[in-house]
């Protein structure tokens, strides 16, 4: 009797380094958006967005414009944790502006974004944390075996996976997987048409 184990999606973490200054942070908002849409957390984007932009403008502002910092994505079972790392030990500090004052009103942004928010010390700095809660989604998770699969796929035929992310090559990554699944059905004597057919049809049920 052959028996299958039935696994989790493994963890997502993406590290990304920048330097603070204005281009490179709109290219970090672009890049999370991307990210998060390829582990299935396009729902969460916006909020993410915000985050990231509210934690490297206090890069820019308190370290020091083209500091350079590293933002970091990290997925749990159940939580999106945003980590920015600057190389300043000085904490960011609560502050309560008057209603017509127009800045010192990062921290309440990222408390009211956030299930929960901190700083720790590191060897180099410090990190600002802040974690999103993920509610229970099969589509999410689908989409994250997919992400893996694609990523172990792409390294088998010789592509870096990291390149998966740009819509071609993602295109024909594809393309060619499901050209290997389909000659794979016909080795294992089964109706290739027959199988599109019924992944089609819980794919539709699934999007209703």
């Amino acid at each position: 009797m052959y028996r299958y184990a039935v696994t989790e999606p493994r963890p997502r973490r993406c590290v990304l380094p920048f330097a603070a200054v204005a281009p490179q942070v709109a290219s970090l908002r672009r890049v999370v958006r991307t990210e998060l849409a390829a582990w299935g957390m396009s729902a969460l984007a916006d909020q993410a967005q915000l985050i990231v932009t509210e934690l490297a403008s206090n890069v820019i502002k308190h370290v020091g414009l083209g500091s350079a910092a590293t933002l970091v994505l990290d997925v749990g079972p159940d939580q999106l944790r945003v980590e920015l790392h600057d190389k300043s030990g000085k904490e960011p500090q609560p502050f309560h502006p008057a209603c017509d004052e127009e800045s010192g009103r990062g921290l309440q942004l990222l408390a009211a974004l956030s299930l929960s928010w901190g700083t720790i010390r590191t060897s180099a700095g410090k990190a600002v944390w802040c974690e999103l809660p993920l509610t229970p989604d099969e589509t999410r998770r689908r989409i994250q075996r997919a992400t893996t699969v694609m990523e172990t796929y792409g390294l088998a035929v010789g592509g870096p996976a990291a390149h998966l992310t740009h819509r071609p090559a993602l295109e024909d990554s594809a393309t060619s997987l499901i050209l290997d699944l389909l000659h794979w059905l016909t080795a294992q004597g089964l109706d290739p048409d027959d199988i599109l057919d019924r992944a089609q049809s819980h794919f539709e049920a699934d999007s209703v």
